[in-house]
Order: C-alpha cells, then sequence, then structure tokens
C-alpha cells in the first residue's frame, strides 16, 4: 500500500467536475484508491462517495493506492491533485 496526504489549495474545494475528472482517471487503474478525509473514507472510482466527503479549500485529504500497479498509480494521482486541487 502506497500512501500521501494532500492539503485542498482550490477555492472550491472539490466539486463535481475535478471529481468527476478523478473518477475518470481512478476508473483507469486497477488498484484500490481510497481518499478520507475528516475521518471519512471515499472510494476514488465512485462519483457520489468522493462527493460524500465534502472536501474543502484547506482540508488535509489522505489518499491511498493497493493494489498491483499501486507504484504507477500512485505517481499518477499525486500528480493530479497537484494539478487539480
Amino acid at each position: 500500500m502506497k500512501n500521501f496526504s494532500h492539503t485542498i489549495t482550490s477555492v472550491y474545494g472539490m466539486h463535481a467536475r475535478p471529481a468527476g475528472n478523478l473518477v475518470k482517471l481512478a476508473r483507469t487503474i486497477d488498484s484500490q484508491i481510497t481518499i478520507t478525509s475528516k475521518e471519512k473514507k471515499g472510494d476514488a472510482k465512485k462519483l457520489f462517495s468522493l462527493m460524500e466527503l465534502g472536501i474543502k479549500k484547506g482540508d488535509i485529504v489522505s489518499v491511498s493506492v493497493e493494489g498491483r500497479d499501486e507504484d504507477e498509480a500512485i505517481k499518477i494521482i499525486e500528480e493530479f491533485f497537484a494539478e487539480n486541487l
């Protein structure tokens, strides 16, 4: 399992557009991707699961990736967060 933390810098937090883009990206990856915010967990491959987290600007999220392609997947997901959130 690989992990990283990220502080949300987007003024709008994780709203529908970046969440949808994250879901599209996550679905191209075989590994399980879990986003944790304020003690709640969401599956990065399910839009409603991410939206229920209510992630806002300044929130610190933890991302974990577990599976056969986790080494490559963690890099891709971390880059997405840096560029979009």
